[in-house]
């Protein structure tokens, strides 16, 4: 190869170094899982913070080891959102990097939004919806001000996540729009500039005062980092993008900038549909749907929900109960037989306020009888579907699309119209990829949709590959097209009409 890309891949689970190679193929990766580190504040208050000082030394060890075999010559940073450091006089953080998952309270809600406006004028200004915990980056910022006042009064710079591992790496300092413009409340996506709340919480002059490209080189690597790497000093690092705009530029890049919508299953499932035109319908406002901004600075319309996290739990219930391990295989006739009785509906949410149905408390209702979450798991309560392996799976299954189906809708997914313009398609990657009954479903309650699995296993570290590479090589993300394939498996349409009468009786369960 005449070059590699190193890439820095932050989950909030899982932490990657992967090296591509000049023709965009992933040829290594290493992969760790750091534990929280739990601190107490300043108020005595526990909190689970990020392990940054393990992580850093862990990336520069992976990518001193890559460096004695590839010739890095760019490294590109992509983050989970909802992250930021606090940067004081010695150049290191000042403030404990807080996990977004801490829920501060309803006291601590209330109080924020009495503070810096009506969340319902927040969202509509800054595309961003009143979720719960810090997964709000201004909830985050305001959280740490109050949590650990002496040390954020140390913080003369304000770094988003992305950008900080830029700073680590560069000694220099960044913005750009992927990350400032995800579910943060720092911008205000009418005016395009840094938001009231931005101003209010008084970091505005703490922040990079302009917006860059992702693909923009942010600096070559410092000194010591190249020392402690054996990288080599004219090794670029470019501005950084967030994870979920990242795993988009690959579809870009094939398909174009619109008619599609990505769906991204996993512990988060992430709708986003690239539009032309920022704004709500009013009976938008209040729900989990907002707009991020892709690495061109257009909308991109995203509803959200943690349709992982309740696979994984709902089914940990099941198999408690019936002391299996196994996943069973999907079924067309079950399937149709529960969606033709509507009886029986497994209904959202685990963590509440998390998806689309933030009122809806988690249970299953069959026969008219509402069981718990808390009382199966506990064994108080069975439901009778839940005695059977299968027809328990096929509940969760089915619950799940019935989700997706109400985030697209959010999404604004465009059904077309025969007479002016095609319907989008819908690309579904990650996780549920191997849920065959999911796809078949999905695919079937969308008549006019086509809907595709695509082969991508890490988009999201693939964009920011794209990132490096239109840094070093000048080119647009359209040109680097020819340097990969995607494959999009469409997903056939089965004859099961009632699926739309079952979606009718579980949303009006789900809103009871």
């Amino acid at each position: 190869m005449e070059y590699a890309i190193g890439v820095i891949d932050i989950g909030m689970t899982n932490k990657k170094v992967a090296i591509y190679d000049d023709a965009l193929r992933q040829v290594d990766a290493r992969y760790r899982n750091f534990p929280p580190r739990i601190v107490r504040s300043e108020g005595g208050t526990e909190v689970e913070t990020h392990d940054l000082e393990a992580m850093e030394a862990w990336f520069a060890g992976e990518l001193a080891d890559f460096a004695k075999t590839y010739p890095i010559r760019a490294i590109a940073v992509t983050t989970h959102g909802a992250t930021f450091v606090c940067i004081g006089e010695d150049g290191k953080p000042a403030v404990p990097c807080v996990y977004y998952t801490h829920e501060p309270g309803e006291a601590f809600d209330e109080r924020f939004y009495r503070q810096f406006g009506d969340s319902r004028d927040l969202q509509a200004r800054t595309g961003t919806p009143r979720f719960k915990a810090l997964i709000n980056t201004g909830k985050g910022i305001c959280f740490a001000r109050e949590q650990f006042p002496k040390a954020f009064a140390n913080t003369v710079r304000l770094l988003l996540y992305p950008q900080y591992w830029g700073y680590r790496l560069t000694g220099k300092t960044g913005a750009e729009g992927t990350y400032m413009g995800c579910h943060s409340y720092l911008w205000d996506q009418v005016e395009h500039t840094l938001s009231s709340v931005a101003k209010d919480l008084g970091v505005a002059p703490l922040m990079p005062g302009k917006l860059g490209n992702s693909w923009d080189v942010l600096g070559t690597v410092t000194p010591e980092f190249a020392e402690k790497t054996g990288l080599a000093r004219d090794v670029i690092v470019t501005m950084g993008i967030h994870d979920s705009n990242s795993s988009l530029l690959p579809h870009f890049a094939r398909k174009g900038e619109s008619g599609f919508v990505l769906n991204s299953t996993g512990t988060w499932c992430v709708l986003m549909n690239p539009v032309k035109k920022y704004g709500f319908a009013p009976d938008e406002l209040g729900k989990v749907v907002f707009f991020n901004i892709s690495a061109f600075g257009f909308p991109v319309k995203t509803a959200i929900f943690l349709g992982g996290q309740e696979f994984e739990s709902w089914s940990g219930a099941l198999m408690g109960i019936h002391g299996r391990k196994d996943l069973p295989p999907y079924d067309p006739g079950l399937y149709r037989s529960i969606l033709e009785e509507r009886n029986a509906f497994l209904l959202p949410e685990l963590t509440a306020g998390s998806g689309q149905f933030p009122d809806s408390k988690p249970r299953v209702s069959e026969g008219g009888i509402a069981y718990s979450y808390g009382d199966i798991t506990a064994g108080n309560s069975i439901p009778p579907s839940f005695k059977n392996y299968q027809r328990g799976f096929a509940l969760l299954r089915i619950s799940l699309v019935m989700q997706t189906l109400t985030a697209l809708e959010r999404t604004g997914l465009d059904s077309g119209d025969a007479a002016t313009r095609s319907p989008a398609e819908v690309f579904t990657e990650g996780g549920f990829r191997k849920n065959d009954a999911y796809n078949a479903l999905l695919s079937t309650a969308l008549p006019h949709n086509r809907v595709f699995l695509t082969d991508i296993a890490e988009a999201s570290a693939l964009g920011a590959a794209m990132t490096a590479k239109m840094a070093l090589t000048g080119k647009a993300l359209a040109d680097l097209a020819k340097d990969f394939t995607i494959e999009y498996q469409e997903i056939p349409k089965a004859d099961i009409p009632e699926i739309f009468p079952y979606r009718e009786s579980w949303l009006r369960e789900a809103n009871r």
